[in-house]
């Protein structure tokens, strides 16, 4: 029986902007050390917490060669390459594969609105242009739809549609899918405060936002998880859990962001429509974050 090809903890990452709203590299590169010296499992740029909907192609490029040269396989890298636009999806799935990616991150098409079978031929048609691995991305609080666990599964027997990372918050959904998955088809966790959750009732890990500020501890509460230690990952998930909400008091990327800016690891820019954290909401992530010794 096969195992999944993607397993444990792996980071949203951000993306850094300088003053002028252009991309900072040095703290791309510091950022990409950070979750290394955590051991996270892979590195996921240009998705929802990367701010991927304000980046142009070229920005697009930019990160993602950057990561992919720095990162020099210590660790997985895993690119978010989704669009509404299906040909759009294509290309950005085709430069992925070109500079060596481990894999692409696929949200459902998002306004569009597009039926179950719609989604079906949208992935179809992606994963068919290209032999990089897929992960299916269905988050419908943000894309307006529900990617349902029959429509994963039917898209699971692509061969290279490798995995699903479920943020439906639908537990029932993600046993569905973990039920009658192939055995070599992960399926992770969109949110952070229910990775442990997902890992006790068969998942493999999480895509998660949590770890750009706190890689190490959220990368063992993972790896405790899948080995089976509850007592210690349950430890580590509660100490964490006020930080795992506060990082969704606002819009993500937002407080995440705001928290790296008190860590002192980035400057505190956002692209519009964006904007930084209410005063009330980010005196209690200060609260926290000095709670948790990371300020």
């Amino acid at each position: 029986m096969n195992s999944p090809l993607f397993r444990g903890a792996m980071t949203a990452l951000i993306t850094p902007f300088d003053s002028s709203g252009q991309i900072q590299e040095k703290h791309l590169r510091d950022l990409i050390d950070l979750q290394i010296q955590g051991r996270v499992d892979a590195i996921v740029p240009c998705g929802t917490t990367g701010e991927a909907s304000t980046l142009n192609f070229e920005e697009h490029c930019q990160i993602c060669e950057l990561i992919v040269e720095h990162v020099n396989k210590r660790s997985k890298v895993i690119i978010g390459a989704g669009s509404n636009n299906t040909e759009y999806a294509i290309k950005l799935t085709h430069f992925a594969q070109k500079i060596h990616a481990d894999a692409v991150l696929l949200v459902g098409p998002y306004y569009n609105k597009p039926s179950q079978n719609g989604h079906y031929l949208h992935f179809k048609k992606i994963a068919e242009s290209v032999e990089i691995p897929i992960i299916i991305y269905n988050i419908p609080g943000r894309t307006g739809v529900n990617i349902l666990p029959e429509t994963i599964l039917r898209l699971a027997e692509i061969p290279n549609i490798v995995g699903v990372k479920e943020a439906s918050g639908n537990m029932d959904q993600v046993m569905a899918i973990l039920k009658d998955r192939p055995s070599d088809f992960s399926v992770l966790s969109g949110d952070d405060s229910l990775t442990l959750p997902f890992i006790a009732v068969g998942g493999d890990g999480c895509i998660s936002v949590i770890a750009n500020e706190i890689p190490t501890d959220f990368t063992n509460m993972v790896h405790k998880a899948l080995d089976g230690h509850w007592k210690s990952a349950r430890e580590i998930h509660y100490r964490l859990f006020e930080l795992m909400q506060l990082n969704f008091l606002e819009t993500n990327p937002v407080p995440v962001k705001a928290a790296l800016s008190m860590m002192g690891l980035i400057q505190e820019v956002y692209r519009l429509p964006l904007v930084p954290m209410a005063t009330d909401n980010r005196q209690k992530l200060e609260s926290v974050l000095k709670k948790l010794e990371l300020i």
